[in-house]
């Protein structure tokens, strides 16, 4: 039976979510009944990483198995052909092996979040980026973000109904920088807390703002509580870029 690995991108504006709810429809949904159209067969999906409603990806990668073997090129061909019209397009699909797991086998994760900071909103990346459009200070956030790169403890920083079993996690990159009138938050390790990176952004803003030090920032995240922490930033501006096996 051959698994199939896909990579693939989406606008999350529309959806729940990755992960099927029964509050409106997610991405894989969409995906699981394009997998049925064009196989004939049902197949369970296994993604990277379950994005929450509202948040993007440029790189998720799933996996799922089939009884018939199909080319690569042909399961990204008919996928995309019963997704339409929706926002969601397989790039790439490769047959793995059966000890492949999308979720379990990654080694890291890479987000990319995107502040457009300017005073005028935004129009056509509506939905894609966070509006702020008090002046933001850039070196201070990156400065604040340094401090929190490596193994911590993060509880402050992980959303109340995180299931995670350990709040402590290796963060190996957040990196924050200026391009024209857009910040972009960049933020890999292996894996996430639930809502990890949307509090840490919330926290940086309040840098930016200057009504954080980063002496407050520390003092966040030696506390472990989530009522010391900043607040969350909306989904629209993160993205799931990469996942690396």
């Amino acid at each position: 039976m051959p698994r199939y690995k896909l990579t693939m991108e989406y606008d999350g504006r529309d959806f729940v979510g990755w992960q099927r709810q029964d509050n409106g429809t997610a991405i894989q949904e969409l995906v699981e009944d394009a997998i049925a159209r064009f196989s004939g067969e049902s197949a369970t999906t296994i993604a990277a990483g379950r994005t929450d409603s509202g948040v993007h990806a440029l790189g998720q990668v799933i996996h799922f198995d089939l009884a018939h073997p199909w080319t690569p090129g042909t399961v990204r061909d008919a996928l995309n052909f019963h997704l339409k019209p929706a926002p969601v397009a397989v790039l790439g699909a490769e047959i793995v092996s059966g000890d492949f797991n999308a979720r379990f086998s990654a080694r890291a994760r890479a987000y990319l979040y995107r502040i457009t900071n300017r005073r005028p909103p935004p129009t056509l990346e509506r939905g894609r980026t966070w509006w702020v459009a008090v002046p933001l200070d850039v070196e201070a956030m990156a400065e604040a973000a340094r401090l929190l790169v490596g193994e911590h403890d993060f509880t402050t920083f992980r959303a109340i109904r995180c299931q995670a079993k350990s709040p402590v996690k290796t963060l190996d990159v957040l990196d924050v920088r200026r391009a024209g009138e857009e910040i972009r938050i960049a933020a890999r390790a292996r894996s996430f807390l639930h809502h990890q990176i949307r509090n840490l952004v919330g926290t940086l803003r309040l840098v930016g703002e200057g009504k954080w030090s980063t002496d407050d920032v520390v003092a966040a995240l030696e506390a472990r509580d989530r009522a010391r922490g900043g607040p969350t930033a909306p989904p629209d501006g993160l993205y799931l870029v990469e996942v690396v096996y």
